[in-house]
């Protein structure tokens, strides 16, 4: 059961619109009865109906093409049918790059533990971690967003929580796309940062793994966008985002100076605080985007409370439910 977002009816059967991720009655669904922003940005750019027919079809049999009728009408299907098709395989990950993410993080997390077993340490070193001594291997800028620790299953659990419950809601916002492009962004971002860090500093071999970055830097976009909204943490805790977000980046910012070394017991805590920091400055710039999409309405105001997700290590819980 849900309430219509237009009309704050309960609805035991509501509609849910894809392109805005609101939530509709019977009587303020689409087509007509909603004002959806994600129609007022759809076009026609591949000229999905016009099919070209009527420019070269000879009525009477004889265009200047010299194409039979028959065989105009069946190019101007084949080119509907191409420009209206889903896209094959690619178009399952339209609005669910969020969810193709979590299966590439937990398929890339089977991938370190067969390298390690079959290769070695040094392997995995080299294919998944990004290293302060080997920062030029580039495709660990990559990979080391995808890879977890092998002996803390929490750190890939925590991370995935984070994502799951949150991702969505940004990737519904700016597109699946762009979402993406933001993921690996600041999750890479945020790993070169700790590691530079660490070479400026002189200190020891520091090696990074993990989306805590990333998932930071969606709870900045979030922290902007909808600092009210209620979460659970640890399932029980009920607080408002804002307060969540700032108060572990508070305890992640006097742990990085007291150490010195931007982390503390195995936790990238300077990377958190970089991921976090590029988060506030998405959301900062796309506000816009927050606004447009009905599934945030007003920016600022409060959420829905729904089951939450525990924190990861030093992170943070999972958000309640729909807002």
């Amino acid at each position: 059961m849900a309430t219509c977002d237009v009309c704050g009816e309960y609805e035991n059967l509501p509609y849910q619109c894809k392109r805005c991720g609101q939530s509709f009655c019977g009587e303020h669904r689409l087509p007509e009865n909603h004002d959806c922003p994600g129609l007022s940005q759809w076009n026609d750019p591949g000229g999905v109906f016009d099919s070209g027919y009527d420019d070269v079809v000879d009525v009477g049999g004889s265009g200047g093409s010299g194409e039979s009728s028959a065989g105009v009408v069946g190019r101007a299907k084949r080119r509907i049918d191409r420009e209206t098709s889903t896209g094959g395989l690619v178009s399952y990950f339209r609005g669910n790059a969020t969810y193709a993410l979590l299966a590439a993080m937990w398929l890339t997390f089977l991938a370190q533990w067969v390298v390690t077993l079959t290769l070695g340490d040094a392997a995995h070193s080299q294919i998944f971690v990004l290293r302060s001594d080997a920062i030029g291997n580039v495709w660990t800028w990559f990979t080391s967003v995808l890879s977890h620790s092998r002996v803390q299953l929490f750190h890939i659990i925590g991370n995935s929580i984070v994502i799951l419950f949150f991702g969505p809601l940004v990737e519904r916002a700016v597109g699946s796309r762009r979402f993406v492009a933001f993921f690996f962004g600041s999750g890479i971002l945020a790993g070169l940062g700790h590691v530079l860090f660490a070479i400026a500093t002189n200190a020891p071999t520091t090696g990074v793994v993990g989306a805590s970055g990333a998932g930071f830097a969606i709870l900045g976009v979030l922290t902007v966008w909808r600092p009210n909204m209620q979460v659970l943490l640890f399932f029980v805790i009920p607080m408002k985002i804002k307060y969540l977000t700032w108060g572990i980046a508070l305890i992640s910012a006097v742990l990085v100076i007291q150490s010195g070394t931007g982390g503390v017991g195995g936790i990238a805590h300077l990377a958190h605080l970089i991921g976090f920091a590029i988060g506030l400055a998405f959301g900062k710039r796309n506000e816009g985007l927050a606004r447009s999409a009905g599934g945030f309405g007003g920016i600022g105001g409060g959420g829905v409370r729904g089951p939450g997700g525990p924190g990861g290590p030093g992170g943070p819980g999972g958000p309640g439910g729909r807002f």
